[in-house]
């Protein structure tokens, strides 16, 4: 992707876009972070399922992050 790219190809500024993919990408680590807690589950590795539930949590608070920020900014609603 061009550095200089500021909303002229995809019609969204680059600081949007930005808050947009960083919320899309906390959501979908939540959701690739459940089927690594039931494969350490599955394993019997409490110790690991434990640490992926932490990112996922804080995946998740990333997300919820982004989504007030798009709200405010967007005005709508989270």
């Amino acid at each position: 992707m061009s550095s200089s790219e500021t909303g002229d190809v995809t019609g969204t500024k680059d600081k949007d876009y930005n808050i947009i993919w960083f919320t899309e990408q906390c959501l979908s680590n939540a959701l690739r972070l459940e089927t690594y807690v039931k494969d350490a589950e599955r394993d019997g590795d409490n110790e690991l399922a434990e640490f992926f539930r932490r990112a996922q949590a804080d995946s998740r608070k990333g997300a919820e992050k982004g989504k007030q920020m798009l709200a405010s900014r967007f005005g709508g609603r989270s």
